[in-house]
């Protein structure tokens, strides 16, 4: 199952389990500690209690009580020392810790806020890259739906190197609708087919071998057939592609399938392909890139640079309000 970046207030979450970033000490705390508390009642603290002095990095799980959770899931992080005090193997093991204990309570959907950012000081940016990197470890060989809840724009940060580089492409490529006329905008929403191979860039095919055997097939055609030829499998294509398996069982089995743009294109990026070769597999669903839309701007960008990490693109996507690469539909 995906992972999902929300805007939400954690304690609304609909989900089997939601994270607790707690004290070690078993008392209310301030910030999402003490948010969770109030929600759940006074049973939870009995509960904490009950549990004891909890290590840094480990996870230990209670009953939701008045939450719409069924259970938390306790975790201490680390205190930020800048960096010298095993900050992110701590940090790291309060996400690993948390997903092994839902994996084994049989749990569907898990949602953490953005641990040990808060008051325990550690830089958001590394708290966000930490976070990303252990649940998509996970995720690589699990299913699970996982949320990372952010609850307001100042708890979500990413690195100001890796922001400018998005922002100057913006700006040299974005065309405000606004301030373009009909005409242009038609043009620019046509979708460019193009004759080069979108099955490798490294094989070469005549006109005529496309057209027999490209052109005429469907969106889930030419996808199975990319990744036949690729020789890899579905699970390392749909888990990639931050898909879920039932979700991916459709496109296999049904000719017709028509994905959504943002299926499409997440499967474009599992498979890794080149811009041309995008917008030739994307134009069989019906769909084009638009330098009017910043969503396509932004998944652009990452193309033309050989990023095609879900995770990373999602990220930026979140930062500018976009709706996320195969999000839950």
């Amino acid at each position: 199952m995906p992972f999902e970046i929300i805007r939400q207030d954690l304690t609304l979450m609909n989900v089997d389990a939601i994270v607790n970033s707690a004290n070690h000490l078993p008392f209310i705390g301030g910030g999402v500690d003490g948010a969770i508390h109030k929600a759940a009642g006074p049973k939870l603290i009995e509960a904490r209690q009950h549990i004891g002095n909890i290590p840094v990095g480990k996870a230990y799980l209670t009953d939701g009580f008045f939450l719409p959770s069924r259970y938390v899931i306790h975790t201490v992080g680390p205190v930020w020392e800048g960096g010298t005090k095993h900050e992110e193997t701590l940090l790291a093991s309060c996400y690993q810790s948390s997903l092994e204990l839902a994996l084994n309570h049989q749990f569907s959907s898990i949602a953490f806020p953005l641990i040990s950012s808060g008051v325990f000081g550690y830089p958001k940016d590394q708290a966000l890259n930490v976070a990303i990197h252990a649940i998509k470890q996970f995720l690589n060989n699990h299913d699970l739906m996982v949320y990372l809840v952010v609850y307001d724009e100042t708890s979500f940060e990413l690195s100001k190197e890796r922001m400018s580089k998005v922002m100057s492409y913006i700006q040299r490529n974005y065309v405000d609708e606004e301030r373009v006329n009909h005409r242009q905008l038609r043009q620019m929403e046509k979708s460019r087919i193009v004759t080069s191979d979108i099955i490798s860039s490294n094989e070469n095919y005549s006109i005529d071998r496309i057209l027999e055997f490209e052109l005429e097939k469907t969106f889930s055609e030419s996808l199975l057939s990319i990744i036949d030829r690729k020789h890899l499998t579905d699970v390392a294509v749909y888990r990639k592609a931050n898909i879920d398996k039932r979700h991916f069982s459709k496109i296999r089995s049904n000719t017709h399938y028509h994905p959504s743009k943002y299926t499409a294109l997440a499967l474009c990026l599992a498979l890794e392909l080149n811009l041309d070769q995008t917008k030739d597999l994307i134009g069989k669903a019906g769909y084009a890139l638009s330098k009017s839309n910043l969503f396509d701007v932004i998944v652009e960008f990452h193309i033309k640079n050989a990023i095609y990490d879900i995770y990373e693109i999602n990220q930026v996507l979140f930062k500018y309000k976009q709706k996320l690469i195969a999000e839950v539909e």
